[in-house]
């Protein structure tokens, strides 16, 4: 009975270049930041880390553990994601007088973002694959919520006041996960 959303939903949340699970990427391209870095891995007697310089990405330890590099490019993403992303929303939240009492970064699996009732905003570190406008766009949603903890008409209103192509960005990352690469989500 409801085979063709849940096939739809499926096709909504696989990537467009599936990849192995272990496989690691030859280039990580950050489409909010516009930050891209070529991967190399370099064996080291160390615990896996990555380190990014010159367009580099370099990651350093046991190449025999591929869950290790997975992991270290996933820390890497989490940090990067921290410096581009929190500096983006207290902008916005300053340039808007929509206050946040704190944010977190994560890695959610279904979500995009979130905004508690005591105003603590999740973001989701995959966000650094979409593009700067839909970045902007989920990020003015969030800070939205922080008057309206709710999707009403009033809320709807102040997302259209802050970002008139609310409707065209929020359709754009209902297909974002897309854009996430496989080593990304796991």
């Amino acid at each position: 009975k409801y085979r063709q959303w849940i096939d739809r939903k499926v096709a909504q949340y696989q990537p467009l270049v599936p990849g192995a699970r272990d496989e690691l990427p030859e280039t990580i391209h950050f489409r909010a930041s516009g930050d891209c870095w070529i991967v190399e891995q370099l064996d080291a007697a160390c615990a896996m880390h990555a380190a990014a310089d010159d367009g580099r990405l370099r990651l350093v330890g046991d190449r025999s553990s591929s869950s290790a590099a997975r992991q270290a490019l996933q820390r890497f993403m989490m940090e990067h994601a921290y410096a581009i992303l929190v500096p983006r929303l207290e902008q916005l939240s300053a340039e808007h007088r929509l206050p946040f009492a704190m944010v977190q970064i994560r890695r959610q699996r279904t979500r995009w973002g979130s905004c508690s009732r005591r105003g603590t905003i999740s973001l989701n570190a995959c966000l650094l694959f979409q593009s700067p406008a839909v970045v902007r766009y989920l990020l003015l949603h969030e800070l939205a919520h922080t008057r309206h903890m709710n999707h009403s008409r009033r809320f709807w209103g102040l997302v259209e006041q802050l970002e008139p192509r609310w409707r065209e960005l929020d359709a754009e990352l209902s297909h974002g996960w897309r854009e996430v690469p496989v080593w990304a989500l796991r």
